[in-house]
């Protein structure tokens, strides 16, 4: 019976009696070959890790890197092998021979592999144990947000992703041919979340892709991403989807530590502590521009007054939040209207004229993770605010149903799933934290 790599050591260790003369199998990848004198030694790889195998010239086949093998053997200690075991090979198979003409070198160094390359052979490059790291670390990221929302009573959902048009009334759709009409890839699961909310479940996620058809060519941007989309009922504020938040990325982190020790040590990063999450800031808009406008004096010199939270802004506040409470995370609340879905809850701040919104950014390592807040849930409010986001109520008929026949104080938030694993890792883009990215150039494999 077939053991993985990562087994070999305790079956070395552990032999048995002489009589039984222990043989074992294994089968996976050809990461290496070496060959020193009449032996070779192979270095094969499995989804649990690496092992070397030992062949003599007799055992020895024509073999090429990536050739699928199975090869048996008895386990034998051996410090200078990976893992501290080897495999005195008796028998091998070859299962499928790759060819020797590969357009990727599977084994090689990604520091010294530019994205690009990456990116081009991809069905080659998944194969790289460091890359094929991220998505382990992805993995669990997607596992943990799913167990720490059912453990808060919420529900799991599955939303169309093809609608008539968009949820925040904007432009960026990718059209769809429907039959004998067009219609829109989904933005976001915005509607559908609040319909379930006010169905009375009160409490839904779900895990799904979303698409924006936005011509950007950035390092933290995709035209189709992985989307941790949370809505939830009768809450307060925005205040209360923070807390919320904090509790869900502390135990992210928690989970990861836990099971990715080694996926995170092969990009020789770390992963924040879950106790320090709850002491991460909430900082209202104004006053976070007046941080970031300090911090961009103190790094220029004395210049540089920031206007928005921009990307620059975020990695300063992020670098503030760090120094003052130990933690890069931050949660800006408190947006304008003029930076905000017409759907955002208003907040008036005493003025009368509720200029600022009941929403929130979370920034996480220099960039922006969350967007969330609050949702309008009157009817007559959500009418009167149509007309200065230039919408129309017959254009909203949907969600005028929603709101006309009873809808709970409701609000929620998205967590980019690819921009999440990229902070953790300290990957350079966030299309490495993509399986097969889309922006504006690429579409395949």
């Amino acid at each position: 019976m077939r053991i993985l790599a990562k087994d070999i050591y305790r079956a070395a260790a552990d032999p048995g009696t002489e009589s039984e003369q222990r043989s074992v199998e294994v089968a996976g990848w050809v990461h290496r070959i070496r060959e020193l004198g009449g032996i070779t030694f192979v270095i094969l790889r499995d989804r649990s890790g690496m092992v070397q195998l030992v062949l003599s010239e007799a055992e020895k086949p024509n073999l090429t890197l990536e050739s699928v093998i199975r090869a048996r053997g008895t386990p034998a200690l051996n410090e200078k092998a990976p893992g501290g075991a080897e495999l005195r090979v008796t028998s091998l198979e070859i299962l499928s021979r790759a060819a020797p003409d590969l357009p990727y070198q599977v084994n090689g160094d990604v520091s010294k592999t530019g994205l690009e390359a990456i990116l081009d052979n991809r069905t080659l490059s998944l194969r790289n144990p460091k890359i094929r790291s991220i998505f382990k670390v992805q993995a669990t990221i997607i596992e943990a947000f799913a167990s720490y929302l059912r453990s808060q009573d919420f529900t799991e959902i599955k939303t169309s992703k093809l609608v008539a048009g968009g949820t925040e009334g904007g432009t960026e759709l990718f059209e769809v041919e429907y039959f004998d009409r067009k219609v829109c890839l989904a933005q976001s699961p915005q509607y559908y979340k609040e319909t379930m909310v006010s169905s009375g479940l009160e409490r839904v996620f779900e895990i799904a892709p979303a698409y924006r058809a936005e011509k950007h060519d950035t390092p933290r941007h995709l035209n189709e991403y992985v989307s941790l989309d949370v809505e939830m009922a009768f809450i307060e504020s925005e205040k209360d989807l923070i807390e919320l938040e904090k509790g869900l990325l502390a135990h992210i982190f928690e989970e990861v530590s836990r099971k990715n020790r080694d996926d995170v040590a092969a990009w020789n990063a770390t992963v924040p502590d879950p106790n320090l999450v709850a002491k991460a800031p909430t900082v209202p808009y104004d006053e976070a521009m007046t941080i970031a406008t300090a911090e961009a004096a103190n790094n220029k010199g004395g210049g540089g007054k920031i206007f928005d939270i921009n990307p620059e802004a975020e990695r300063f506040l992020c670098t503030w939040a760090g120094r003052e409470h130990g933690i890069e995370l931050i949660f800006v609340n408190q947006f304008p209207r003029r930076h905000r879905p017409f759907y955002t809850y208003p907040l008036d701040l005493g003025d009368g004229k509720a200029t600022s919104t009941m929403s929130f950014d979370c920034l996480f390592r220099g960039l922006e993770i969350t967007t969330g807040g609050r949702r309008q849930h009157d009817y007559n409010a959500f009418l009167e605010v149509l007309p200065r986001f230039g919408l129309k109520p017959e254009a909203m008929e949907n969600y005028q149903t929603l709101l006309k026949y009873g809808c709970p104080p409701h609000g929620g938030f998205a967590i980019g799933c690819e921009r999440l694993t990229q902070k953790i890792l300290g990957l350079a883009s966030v299309k490495e934290a993509s399986l097969f990215p889309r922006d504006r150039k690429r579409v395949e494999p």
